[in-house]
């Protein structure tokens, strides 16, 4: 799997406070959170999670990479919700994180939740993704909450001029029923994790139309996101524990054989000393000698006394 060294920025403006996404717009972030930070370091053990909120009055680095989600289950609880974004400063500031990571041999990828309006105007972000491009950065949007035309296009126009060789997604999430992270499964965000369809790397592509064929376990995520998720993150452990019983039942055949008495109780030869086959009675077999010695005594009892 991929090693990666993810940051996630968050939106916490005030548009965040809505409620048309279930159950709030920023409670499904911090849902869809968990969810990224599940797939990312299940995929690969050494893959690293950073935090950090785009909205108030700047940007902040909540969690430095981590491999523990208690450290960004802490940062999450920590935020607070006000201002507005400041998108371009925080990718930018995301970008310094992941230079110093300490595992230069991973994949820098930022991943942006936005559901507020975009202050930044076209060309400071094609010239910023332009640079993020450059330093081999990939960024993935999740977009929610304020659909606008205009903002969806900025979005766009910087999707497609940060592209790289290893992908970068755009997944625009229109409000339902659903949760936030059921939709983000059927993007291609988590697809190179394992995690959804394997589909192409599309950008522009909604969570609704982002699913397709070839599903894992032949499970359509957009159908059941929760079994699919729960597939593909039990899938290493369930063939563990699936060795580890055949071994154990290897063993317990085996040791069941050796333990196993002959009929009798104790082992018996197969011949007596006599040279017949033991076991055949329950009395004691006499000896010929012993016979011989009582047919004497019989004769000499029968003899009548002539003297």
């Amino acid at each position: 799997m991929v090693l990666e060294a993810t940051m996630i920025v968050v939106d916490n403006s005030e548009s965040s406070r809505n409620g048309d996404y279930v159950p709030s717009r920023w409670e499904a972030q911090a849902d869809a959170v968990n969810l990224i930070f599940s797939a990312k370091t299940q995929s690969n053990p050494e893959s690293s999670v950073g935090l950090m909120s785009m909205g108030g009055k700047g940007p902040e680095v909540l969690v430095t990479l981590t491999t523990d989600f208690g450290k960004v289950l802490d940062g999450l609880h920590r935020t607070k919700i006000r201002g507005s974004t400041h998108l371009a400063t925080g990718i930018q500031i995301a970008g310094l994180a992941l230079k110093h990571r300490q595992n230069k041999s991973q994949r820098q990828r930022i991943i942006v939740f936005t559901c507020s309006p975009i202050d930044e105007d076209e060309k400071s972000l094609v010239k910023l993704a332009k640079k993020m491009k450059k330093n081999n950065v990939s960024i993935d949007f999740i977009v929610f909450g304020d659909l606008e035309p205009e903002n969806t296009h900025k979005l766009e126009v910087f999707n497609e001029n940060v592209k790289g060789a290893e992908g970068s997604h755009l997944a625009i999430i229109p409000p339902g029923p659903s949760l936030l992270s059921d939709h983000i499964i059927t993007t291609p965000i988590l697809s190179e994790d394992g995690v959804g369809p394997r589909g192409g790397e599309n950008g522009g592509d909604s969570g609704a139309d982002a699913g397709g064929g070839g599903f894992e376990f032949g499970v359509d995520p957009s159908a059941d996101p929760e079994l699919a998720l729960a597939l593909r993150m039990s899938m290493e452990e369930e063939k563990a524990r699936q060795e580890k019983e055949t071994a154990k039942e290897n063993a317990n055949k085996e040791s069941n054989l050796e333990g196993i008495p002959e009929e009798g109780g104790e082992a018996q030869p197969l011949l007596n000393e006599s040279g017949e086959a033991s076991g055949s009675s329950h009395e004691p077999t006499a000896k010929p000698d012993e016979e011989k010695e009582k047919k004497k005594d019989g004769d000499d009892g029968d003899k009548m006394d002539t003297a």
